[in-house]
Parts: structure tokens; C-alpha cells; sequence
């Protein structure tokens, strides 16, 4: 490109370098004829036009705006605004509050405590009350006193806790030596699976009952004491034949300690079912 434009130069008059224009000087020895030197030519005429038009069109839409909006007089007049008087919120006066009428306690009859005293034998002291005057609405006071006879009066306890001041306290129900129903059961330690794994390697099929296809549900009883131990041990359900039961109980003596069971918070002796099956394989 600079060897090129060097080249344009070198062909120019140089009388004509001064006063020649960059585009004349770019498109010489060119067809000027093609329109590219033509727009670049006529470029600024036309920007400056362009931007006259566009000024013009403007300047007229804001003239004309005003003129309209003259011509019509047209005044744009803001809501009437009306003034609201809060009035002062009525406060209802509550309704007298009534007391309810004085009710007094009705009166208990009383009578005088005589306290024994030494005196003269030419002297004589008020004499103490009767039992017929001692009734169960009567009170023994510091003075005779006159009451409305059917008083609250609570009457002294009778037996032998009078005089006394002895409550009996309610009698506790005995417990029984071995629970039969408690609130948490004893178990084997581990739970479930570690029962099952234990059967799966103590537990043995007897030989009369796998030759004879006897099998079923043993459920054994035995009781868990305070401690785990096991004991009383014995079959109350399932086949008699084939020695299932026999088996079931000597598993059962052979599984060592038990988790006890527990009611109202302690560990207690307790009866315990646990059902043992036996199934022959298919």
C-alpha cells in the first residue's frame, strides 16, 4: 500500500501535489467513473444534509406542538379535593361491675373448755360440758358460743386413730414373685439377628425328625430372673415326635444370659415364650 501510494505520487505533476485533494490522490490513474470515488467525493454534502433534514423535522414537530396546544387553551384543572373531618371514636362506658352479695360462713356452736384448776372446796367452777351437749356440729372453744347448727363442722375421726393423729397410708399391692406381663420383655442380647445366628450354629435338626418329614413351630417357656438367668425351662406348644421339643429346650439352656425384662423402671423375674421352627429343606 505505501509503495503504491508513492507510486501515485511519483506520476502527479508536482504542480499539483499542493493543491490536490486525499482522494484525488488515492484514485489516480483509476476509473473515477465506478461510484466509489463519487460517494466518497459527495460524503460530507450529504452527512450535512442529513443532518439539516432531520434537525428541520424535529424543530417543526416541536413548533407545531405548541401551536396546538395554544390554539386550544385547553387548562387542565386538578380533582377537587374534599376535606374529610375524623370524628372522634365514641368510647363505650363499660357496664358497672355488680359485686356479688357477701355470704357469711355460717357459725358453729361452741362450747367453753373448763381447764381444771386447784381451789377451795368452798369454791365452785364452771362445770365442763355434757357428752349430749358434744355433738357433731359443736366445736370445743375458749368460750360458749351460739352457732347456726348445721355448720361445715368435719367430725373427729373415730377408732382407734382418735386422739391420735395417725393417717393409715394406703396399702401397697404385693408383687408378684415372676411377672407374666411387664412392660419392656426380656430379650436376647444382640436382638433379632444375633438369636438367629446363634440357632443357625447351635441349633441341630434331629435325625428321627428329618427321616420322618416332621417339622413345625416349638414354643418354649422358661423364666428370665432378675440377673439373665435362664431356668424352668419347658415346651408348652408344637410336635411331640422327632425330639423337636427336646432340641428347642437344650437350645434354649444353652444360650447363655438374657437381657432381664424391666417394669416400673427395674429389672424384674419374669416368664419368657420363645417360639423355634423347624422346617425341613426343600
Amino acid at each position: 500500500m505505501e509503495e503504491s501510494y508513492y507510486k501515485i505520487l511519483f506520476h502527479m505533476e508536482s504542480n499539483k501535489i499542493l493543491q490536490a485533494d486525499i482522494l484525488d490522490i488515492l484514485f489516480e490513474d483509476r476509473n473515477k467513473e465506478y461510484g466509489a470515488y463519487d460517494l466518497r467525493k459527495t460524503y460530507n454534502r450529504r452527512l450535512f444534509k442529513a443532518i439539516g433534514v432531520t434537525g428541520g423535522v424535529i424543530l417543526l414537530l416541536f413548533v407545531g406542538g405548541m401551536v396546538s396546544g395554544r390554539g386550544r387553551g385547553e387548562v387542565v384543572v386538578p380533582p377537587p379535593v374534599e376535606d374529610v373531618v375524623l370524628e372522634s371514636a365514641k368510647t363505650e362506658t363499660p357496664p358497672p361491675v355488680v359485686p356479688p352479695p357477701k355470704v357469711e360462713a355460717p357459725k358453729a356452736a361452741m362450747i367453753q373448755f373448763t381447764k381444771p384448776v386447784i381451789v377451795d372446796d368452798n369454791s365452785k367452777p364452771d362445770p365442763p360440758p355434757t357428752v349430749d351437749q358434744l355433738d357433731d356440729n359443736v366445736k370445743i372453744a375458749a368460750v360458749t358460743k351460739a352457732g347456726d347448727g348445721d355448720a361445715d363442722v368435719v367430725a373427729p375421726p373415730s377408732g382407734d386413730a382418735v386422739g391420735k393423729g395417725i393417717v393409715e397410708a394406703p396399702k401397697k399391692e404385693a408383687e408378684p414373685e415372676i411377672w407374666t406381663k411387664v412392660e419392656i420383655e426380656s430379650s436376647y442380647p444382640g436382638g433379632g439377628p444375633a438369636w438367629l445366628r446363634f440357632l443357625n450354629k447351635n441349633l441341630r435338626y434331629p435325625d428321627d425328625a428329618q427321616n420322618n418329614e416332621i417339622q413345625g413351630v416349638v414354643t418354649v417357656q422358661f423364666i428370665v430372673d432378675e440377673k439373665g438367668n435362664v431356668s424352668d425351662v419347658h415346651a408348652i406348644g408344637g410336635p411331640e415326635q422327632g425330639g423337636l421339643r427336646e432340641e428347642a429346650i437344650r437350645a434354649i439352656r444353652k444360650s447363655g444370659l438374657w437381657t432381664p425384662a424391666i417394669q416400673n423402671g427395674r429389672q424384674v423375674k419374669s416368664y419368657k415364650r420363645q417360639p423355634i421352627t423347624f422346617k425341613m429343606p426343600e
